[in-house]
């Protein structure tokens, strides 16, 4: 992977290659086999930790890496070119994090950050139900009170990390209310009554393991309520927006490793006493396949910059999940035709980027409600 990348200072530089360099290292020969036998890489998370790669994003007070939102999503990138399940992993990470550390009271990011940020604790984002993806607002599990807290009692679906987390950001209905009847909750993973179900068998991220999480009567201590009673869906999309940037760096990522493979083959594979890149056809293809790449990137990156400035961000994290995710899907998909008959096989990996890019079309807001997202921005800028 070799892509010109605008960093704003040496230390972002040197982090960039170091992940690189652990990426090509420490991932690349694993992936293959870990996505054949669906096994979680708990020991690459350890790893990517102890490198300090996890929570690049959140403040060095409590271990984080203060890094611009940019950079880290740069990071994202070149570990989605190598391993896009390891990539996702660490973007419900971050997505895990944020409620605390941007709605967590003083006492709560001393207690509870240091070890959610120091690279050992892997987190998960428990927001959807079976019947309420897109509608977190109809979410029906549930925490009542109780003299030393809350007791939680509900399921969750399609949790990454589901029965690996050490903890769970948890949103339970805590009102009857549709909007303001959501709270948010920090759940430790060995909490009585938390159990997590067999793992999906998913079409790829098969080294990821996604399932459903049950909450039977589990006790939720008082204050690991994050955020005020019923906030709970406010910091729930405050998080979601800047998890559509993760999975739009992961998306490029995806796209990335599709075109640097189609380019490779099409150099040494000959048709008609040529390389076949030499072929207007095929050299076309592959220029479209770069611009949407490129295009991809420079999306996400606006949006960050954005976000590191302070600014609104919400319908561009919109956009740039949009564009790169469809990107990835039309960018793997064209590298499997370029590959012919080698691509729809698995000695290639090209058949593994299109079943990796389709979900990323899916997750955090499917593309249709993105679409809607962004179509209701425009008519609220309009009036």
């Amino acid at each position: 992977m070799s892509v010109e990348r605008e960093l704003p200072s040496d230390e972002a530089h040197e982090l960039i290659g170091l992940t690189a360099e652990i990426a090509d290292k420490e991932l690349a020969p694993r992936v293959a086999e870990f996505e054949e036998a669906g096994r979680f890489p708990r020991e690459v998370f350890t790893l990517l930790g102890s490198a300090g790669l996890l929570t690049l994003p959140f403040p060095e007070e409590f271990g984080g890496g203060a890094q611009p939102y940019s950079v880290y999503l740069q990071v994202l990138e070149e570990i989605a070119a190598r391993w896009a399940a390891v990539a996702v992993g660490i973007s419900v990470h971050a997505l895990s994090c944020h409620p605390v550390n941007a709605f967590g009271t003083d006492r709560q990011k001393a207690d509870l950050l240091p070890d959610m940020l120091g690279g050992d604790l892997l987190g998960a984002y428990a927001l959807s139900e079976a019947h309420a993806g897109s509608d977190p607002s109809a979410m029906r599990a549930a925490a009542t009170g109780t003299p030393e807290g809350w007791r939680a009692r509900g399921s969750k679906a399609w949790i990454t990390h589901a029965g690996q987390a050490d903890y769970y950001t948890t949103f339970l209905r805590t009102d009857s209310d549709s909007r303001r009847g959501v709270s948010c909750f920090h759940i430790p993973a060995d909490t009585p009554g938390l159990s997590a179900g067999a793992p999906e068998r998913k079409m790829g991220l098969c080294s990821s393991t996604t399932a459903t999480i049950t909450f039977d009567d589990a006790p939720i201590s008082g204050d690991h309520l994050v955020g005020r009673p019923g906030q709970g869906l406010s910091i729930a999309l405050s998080a979601l927006d800047a998890g559509r940037l993760g999975i739009a760096a992961v998306a490029t990522g995806i796209a990335q490793a599709s075109l640097d493979h189609a380019v490779a083959y099409a150099k040494e594979r000959e048709a008609f006493g040529r390389p076949v890149i030499d072929h207007q056809g095929v050299g076309f293809l592959l220029a479209d396949m770069a611009a949407a790449t490129a295009s991809a990137r420079a999306t996400y990156l606006s949006a960050a910059r954005r976000k590191d400035a302070g600014l609104g961000y919400s319908q561009e994290a919109s956009i740039a999940k949009l564009l790169a995710s469809d990107t990835a899907m039309s960018v793997s998909t064209d590298a499997v035709q370029i590959l012919g008959g080698a691509g729809y096989v698995r000695d290639h990996p090209v058949e593994r980027y299109m079943r990796e890019a389709k979900v990323t079309q899916i997750f955090e807001g499917t593309n249709q409600i993105q679409r809607l997202l962004i179509s209701r921005a425009l008519a609220r800028t309009a009036r």
